[in-house]
């Protein structure tokens, strides 16, 4: 059986062995680590929605809703680690080590100047801004929006800093160590939970301060492991807080674009939010629990698309650009059959999780519907429309992969959002189907510019 799966997943004609960067036990030792990662993130995830379910469901509401706006920054501070990550990549496939660790400094101190900053707009302004955005909150849920908000902003500095040190290890490869330390984080931020909602009764504070802690302590391990001697790429105290503007700008030449398609994605899940805010408590709780059942299911292909970016980033610095055109045929073969096997086995664990959760029969329902449709794209459409957008990006190619998901999400989604959920009545249910249909016109998108070469054009570096 894995001789059969090796040579589908082989594009023809083969690469020759001496251009193959990356073995195949080299791929399943990348992927393995991200996918465990991923899956813990996933998995506390639905522990910290199971555990404030019992807090009642306007605090599940109200941390939903708050959550939306948090994610943008959370995107945000990922997009200037994988733009700094592409960057790494090139130079390591181009054995520029001293240009690697020029550009792993000036990611902390771009994400430390940033998520700084990004905490003190929240900290003043995050209330009234809750406030706007959802006037017709029960004020129950609009307290527990506030109390997380808050609170989390904290977090935003570690959050960024951890983000950063995660993308060097990354972009050489080293993933293992970035899954122990998130192995350490979110067990402090389980066992942080379970304190804070059933020995505190402390709500949806009882979620946010152990998230806080846990961000602070992944930051401190993924820094002390880039500060470490003899790693082939780390930061450099005298980088570290010196900017370097050539560097800089050519960071933000990646980062900038990812960071707008990030960030407007977002933005537009945040309209979204407060369209879905509009249809009573039952439903947005059912979205709510929903988006943690997809965030599991699609983490198959984010940990696809973060290899993506090792793999293709090191063949282009490498110049050897066919290589990377086979390394993606390759990977987008891998992430399709990787994420049906994974989206069919999430599928069969959402019936039986659901009983965990203290929620109504009717968000129960919603919740089946509204997964089954996203696990169906999720396998079938989205490693193309995710992972192989990573793999054009990581060749340099971020103008367009920023222009074709604005169009595919923040317009297609939206309107078809609106379309769908408010004047057919469809309610999440809508919501649903427009993320999937966002999908299939991103996929075709990034098909058309993969086949058409012209992101072979690109240089970073």
């Amino acid at each position: 059986m894995t001789q059969i799966i090796g040579r589908w997943i082989e594009p023809r004609p083969v690469l020759s062995t001496d251009r193959q960067q990356f073995t195949n036990l080299a791929l399943k030792a990348m992927i393995m680590p991200l996918l465990i990662e991923q899956l813990l993130q996933m998995v506390v995830g639905l522990a910290d929605t199971m555990m404030v379910s019992h807090a009642g469901e306007a605090v599940v509401a109200g941390v939903g809703l708050d959550t939306m706006i948090y994610t943008i920054f959370i995107y945000l501070f990922t997009a200037i680690s994988a733009g700094g990550a592409v960057v790494v990549a090139q130079y390591i496939g181009s054995r520029e080590r001293e240009s690697a660790n020029l550009a792993a400094s000036q990611i902390f101190h771009l994400a430390g100047l940033l998520s700084i900053l990004c905490m003190a707009l929240m900290l003043m302004f995050g209330s009234a801004l809750l406030e706007v955005m959802y006037p017709a909150t029960e004020a129950v849920t609009m307290q527990a929006c506030k109390t997380y908000m808050w609170i989390v902003a904290l977090s935003f500095p570690a959050n960024a800093i951890y983000n950063a040190g995660a993308a060097v290890y990354r972009s050489m490869g080293q993933t293992e160590a970035t899954m122990w330390v998130s192995l350490a984080a979110n067990l402090v931020n389980v066992v942080g939970n379970a304190i804070g909602i059933f020995v505190l009764k402390a709500g949806a504070a009882g979620v946010a301060w152990p998230t806080t802690l846990s961000w602070y302590i992944a930051a401190i391990a993924m820094t002390a492991l880039c500060l470490k001697k003899g790693s082939y790429v780390r930061i450099l105290p005298g980088y570290l807080f010196r900017p370097n503007l050539p560097m800089i700008r050519r960071i933000l030449g990646v980062a900038i674009p990812n960071s707008v398609e990030n960030t407007l994605f977002q933005a537009a899940k945040v309209v979204l939010g407060m369209l879905v805010a509009t249809f009573g408590t039952s439903q947005i709780a059912a979205n709510t629990t929903g988006q943690t059942f997809w965030s599991l299911a699609a983490c198959m292909g984010i940990s696809m698309g973060t290899v993506f970016i090792t793999v293709v980033g090191q063949c282009v610095g490498a110049g050897d650009v066919e290589a990377a055109e086979w390394y993606i045929r390759k990977l987008t073969r891998l992430s399709l059959l990787l994420a049906t096997v994974w989206n069919i086995i999430v599928m069969a664990l959402t019936p039986i999780l659901l009983p965990l959760y203290d929620l109504s029969d009717e968000t129960k329902r919603l919740i089946l519907i509204i997964v089954a449709i996203h696990n169906l794209f999720s396998a079938l459409v989205q490693p193309f429309s995710g992972p192989l957008s990573s793999g054009l990006r990581a060749a340099g190619d971020v103008k367009y992969t920023m222009w074709a998901s604005l169009f595919a999400t923040v317009v297609c989604r939206t309107f078809l959002s609106f379309l769908l959920a408010k004047q057919l009545g469809m309610g999440v249910i809508g919501i649903a189907l427009a993320m999937v249909l966002d999908w299939c016109i991103k996929a075709a998108l990034d098909i058309w510019r993969f086949r058409s070469g012209k992101w072979k054009e690109k240089r970073i570096i």
